[in-house]
């Protein structure tokens, strides 16, 4: 099974800093056919006006994961870290127990970004944060795993039965990936235009996949790829 959530469908929110849709139910957005899809809680394609962005406020047991698209986005947090996650870079933000943290655009220009919530398969602990660059030729034609929680992959590491990978593809170029039997697969292009198996799946859309043993991943034109694995709810 291969659904295709197009951008047009998406749940949407807009004030005067942020433009912002949602691949799932998220805030005043809600349908109840869009809650999640294995322990993938939330997709959020944000936008984030220049000097402007999320004031502090707190998250418990979800794993976060911030991908920039475009532009800079600087983080704080009530454990003390601080950060500066640019295109290409990776964060991520196991919020545990509890933690406070502001997200900020401090540039001039907007920032573009996905937002990823992944439900934790234990709830509390201690929160961390950490960032990680993955140059985007180092993950060309290739799927690279960015952030996992299954133990022996070199990436970021999040709590729980699930990780994300990335690939750079040109035009033509393909890549496999098998799929575990009962794992939720979700699959969107930041940029560019591909297929999944077989099926169109254009910039910032959105491809639930189960049931399949394997998915070929091909790209119509220069594409990114990002696909989140996880096991079910």
């Amino acid at each position: 099974m291969i659904d295709i959530r197009s951008f047009d469908t998406l749940g949407r929110f807009q004030n005067d800093w942020l433009n912002a849709r949602h691949h799932f139910s998220f805030s005043e957005y809600f349908d109840p056919e869009r809650t999640q899809w294995g322990l993938l809680r939330v997709w959020n394609d944000d936008e984030i006006a220049p000097q402007s962005g999320f004031a502090r406020h707190g998250h418990r047991d979800m794993e976060i994961i911030t991908y920039v698209r475009e532009g800079v986005i600087s983080h704080r947090d009530s454990l003390g870290n601080e950060g500066h996650t640019k295109v290409g870079d990776v964060q991520i933000m196991s919020a545990g127990g509890g933690i406070l943290h502001e997200e900020m655009n401090s540039q001039d220009v907007p920032t573009r970004l996905f937002q990823i919530w992944i439900l934790p398969s234990e709830t509390g602990g201690e929160p961390y944060w950490e960032a990680a660059t993955f140059p985007k030729g180092e993950r060309a034609g290739k799927l690279e795993v960015l952030a996992s929680g299954r133990p022996g992959r070199d990436a970021l590491p999040i709590r729980t039965d699930g990780e994300i990978l990335a690939a750079t593809l040109n035009a033509g170029q393909e890549v496999t990936y098998d799929i575990e039997p009962g794992r939720f697969v979700y699959v969107v292009p930041p940029s560019g235009a591909i297929t999944v198996n077989g099926i169109d799946v254009r910039a910032r859309d959105g491809a639930a996949v189960k049931d399949e043993p394997k998915i070929t991943i091909t790209a119509i034109e220069d594409s990114e790829v990002i696909l989140v694995d996880t096991a079910g709810a």
